[in-house]
């Protein structure tokens, strides 16, 4: 169980309850920082002071004052008015997500919730009762006012949830596990919707798939090297610590030992004096994009343990101020610098592709095809690897230049963050799939060698693979290849990890 008290929810804990469905409890600590917040917004009531959010409108409505008798239905009001998400849900499992950053955000004492609906949430979560949240509708400032007004429709029994792998309403699942709605107060719709826990969420689930797709890749393109029997002089040590930096010293070192003991790597010289940049330069690039990652995860899990609805109530009420926090711009950046990162790896992969393929720059069979000119082989494998890739570049444009002003103005710039989140996840997607096709082609080409020169590393995943995708012995529709090697390395995304950066571990 993982105990959330608002500031130590690590990538890690977030992977635990998102894909392992771990439970959540409460800190006290938290909760009495929770319960004293709340004292202050009730005292703030009963004086009748005027407080953006607690008894006035919203946006531009900023200047209305409500009746106390109002401030109730102000806050349903308010999620309702704001549940306008449209298309696609989110991934059940990014659902979920939101849900736990949500909670860790409120659990840090800074919005004026009851405990009760902190509490609701952990039960959500704990009940595995995920909130149906359409992706398209945020402009990630103003926090992920449409996705999260979904969220917090769902506590007061409004909506739909992902429930034991069916859609249902929220009501429905509440009488199933004999639960209650909570009718909302003063300040708890705003400080539920407030928040950029779509974009983080949605960010956090791809970081936690791209990172993993990032350690496949180097097993992939380990693979590749053997196929077109590489140059290891490539990946000496001495290269990388000239230039210095960290991952691509640590992607070098794992290729190393990848391909230690295989007897179908060559010296420079040997065959052939240099490899092209997609396979001489794999360090570098592959590294590059390590560095994008580092780079994301360490603002995701700031983000992931901060304040981030208006106002915020500091010294037990004392201090009430309405800012900014909401804006997802650092977020924004750093999906648009994650997209890149993965479209990178794709790209690279693709080139590899078309080294695998082409007989003007391997020896191999004619597009790895056993009877040449009467059968394709992988030749349009190598097309649709290069469609994926051109859709990358479409979708790695940057979401956080763009903004677009709300509210009568009164939101005048805005992040993207969570169009960015969502593009990085769609690139995601597509880069295993190219790494999939470069998957099926090294195996072909490893066959061709002879499996048995593999490195011991590469054999034994050679040997995996081949129980998915067998041996092209004729053609074939490669669409289904491509598709079950793919969810094979989204499902054994563990299944390839690294021992302190040095020794390749193999996870069944």
């Amino acid at each position: 169980m993982i105990e959330l008290s608002g500031h130590a929810l690590s990538l890690d804990k977030i992977e635990r309850v998102c894909f392992e469905n771990e439970l959540v409890s409460i800190s006290s600590d938290s909760m009495e920082r929770v319960k004293n917040s709340r004292k202050a917004v009730e005292r703030i009531v009963s004086e009748k002071k005027t407080i953006y959010g607690i008894n006035t409108g919203f946006g531009k409505f900023s200047d209305v004052t409500i009746d106390e008798s109002d401030v109730n239905d102000l806050q349903l009001h308010l999620i309702r008015s704001h549940a306008c998400g449209v298309g696609e849900p989110f991934p059940e499992e990014v659902s979920r997500a939101m849900l736990l950053l949500r909670l860790n955000a409120l659990l840090k004492g800074f919005s004026g919730i009851r405990p009760i609906i902190a509490e609701q949430l952990a039960s959500l979560l704990n009940k595995r009762i995920h909130p149906v949240i359409p992706q398209q509708g945020s402009l990630g400032a103003s926090g992920d006012l449409a996705p999260l007004s979904h969220l917090a429709l769902v506590l007061v029994g409004e909506g739909k949830v992902f429930y034991k792998k069916h859609i249902i309403s929220a009501k429905a699942a509440y009488l199933q596990e004999v639960m209650n709605p909570i009718s909302l107060q003063a300040k708890e719709g705003l400080a539920l919707i407030n928040g950029t826990q779509a974009m983080t969420a949605m960010g956090a689930v791809s970081w936690l798939e791209a990172s993993k797709l990032a350690y496949q890749s180097e097993m992939i393109a380990s693979l590749t090297i053997q196929g077109l029997e590489g140059i290891i002089d490539s990946f000496h040590p001495a290269i990388h610590e000239a230039r210095g930096y960290p991952q691509q010293i640590e992607v070098a070192k794992r290729i190393r030992d990848i391909l230690q003991g295989s007897s179908l790597v060559t010296r420079q010289g040997e065959k052939r004096v240099q490899d092209a940049y997609s396979i001489r330069c794999i360090p570098q690039v592959h590294g590059a994009s390590w560095q994008a990652l580092d780079y994301v995860k360490e603002k995701l899990e700031i983000e992931a343990n901060a304040a981030t609805d208006n106002p915020l109530i500091f010294n037990d009420g004392e201090l009430i101020i309405s800012g900014g926090n909401f804006h997802g711009q650092p977020i924004a950046i750093s999906m648009d610098f994650m997209k890149i990162a993965a479209a990178e790896l794709a790209s690279i992969s693709e080139r590899r592709i078309e080294r695998l393929v082409n007989p003007q720059l391997n020896d191999l069979p004619p597009f790895l095809s056993p009877n040449p000119g009467l059968q394709s082989g992988a030749m349009i494998l190598q097309y649709c690897a290069a469609s994926l890739v051109s859709e990358n570049k479409t979708l790695a444009h940057p979401a956080s230049v763009d903004s677009i002003p709300s509210s009568a103005n009164q939101e005048d710039h805005v992040s993207m963050g969570t169009i960015a989140a969502r593009h990085a996840h769609a690139i995601i997607q597509n880069t295993r799939r190219v790494l999939a096709i470069e998957l099926i082609c090294a195996l072909q080409a490893a066959e061709y060698r002879g499996p048995d020169k593999l490195s011991p590393t590469t054999r034994e995943f050679y040997n995996d693979a081949r129980k998915v995708v067998p041996s092209i012995k004729e053609d074939r529709v490669f669409s289904e290849d491509i598709e079950n090697i793919t969810k094979w390395l989204k499902k054994n995304e563990l299944s390839w990890t690294m021992t302190h950066g040095r020794e390749i571990v193999l996870q069944t």
